[in-house]
């Protein structure tokens, strides 16, 4: 087992084991099924990341975007740390000629990836709060504008802080906004940063990105927000935002 001091940058003892699992990797598409939000993410992600041109996924797992855009003539590349995740996203695309390019490299240091390579990036299923402390969020952020020409987009997907109108996330000796839960297949405790819609924006706004769409997913089994005029960004599980390299 790695010690702790080993720990990639932007990842606690949680993550890195849920990284390194083969039975979370090899499990986890059937686990999606049942999620609204992977149906919801990926055609918010077509509507917006167009038109078709060199696409990178950030925290791509095991690779349920690409899956859904090669078929429309996108270059498609995903980048996750997990090694496993990448094996089975490999696997899937074993027939496909030419296949994805597929990199394992820490979201926090991008710096093997040239600058202006993409017309488009997507970072979903809240991986940018998987990523602990600010100044590492911070350092992702600016690695995608850096990556994106000028005028590109990018997709977001991050968890409401404000949801159900809570404002005590965070436990002692972690940042505002921090929500530590067990894992549901073993290991330490996951960690995963919750955001303000303004804190968001905010940190988008810094990294170079203009936000040119939100859309608010609910918590119920359509992902649809109920009631959506009534304080809907207190009320929303969550939010996919698009944005535009400025």
């Amino acid at each position: 087992m790695i010690p702790d001091w080993q720990l990639p940058t932007g990842v606690d003892r949680g993550l890195w084991d849920y990284l390194s699992s083969e039975r979370v990797a090899r499990e986890y598409d059937e686990a999606l099924q049942t999620t609204p939000l992977i149906h919801i993410d990926v055609e918010y992600a077509k509507r917006w990341l167009i038109p078709a041109g060199k696409l990178i996924d950030l925290g791509c797992g095991t690779g349920r975007l690409i899956e859904e855009f090669i078929p429309l003539g996108y270059d498609c590349t995903g980048v996750d740390l997990s090694e496993k995740m990448l094996t089975v996203a490999r696997e899937k695309f074993l027939s496909h000629d030419p296949p994805p390019t597929w990199i394992q490299a820490n979201l926090v240091d991008l710096s093997l990836i040239p600058d202006t390579s993409f017309q488009h990036a997507a970072c979903l299923f809240s991986t940018l709060g998987m990523l602990r402390g600010e100044d590492n969020r911070q350092k992702f952020l600016h690695h995608v504008r850096r990556i994106l020409v000028k005028g590109g987009r990018f997709v977001v997907h991050a968890h409401n802080r404000h949801f159900q109108f809570g404002f005590g996330l965070g436990q002692r000796g972690n940042e505002r906004g921090d929500r530590t839960m067990p894992q549901m297949r073993g290991g330490a405790p996951l960690t995963l940063h919750h955001f303000s819609y303004r804190g968001l924006v905010n940190l988008l706004n810094q990294s170079g990105f203009r936000v040119l769409d939100t859309l608010l997913i609910g918590a119920n089994a359509t992902g649809k927000l109920s009631w959506p005029r009534f304080f809907p960004r207190w009320r929303a599980h969550g939010f996919l935002l698009a944005c535009e390299t400025i």
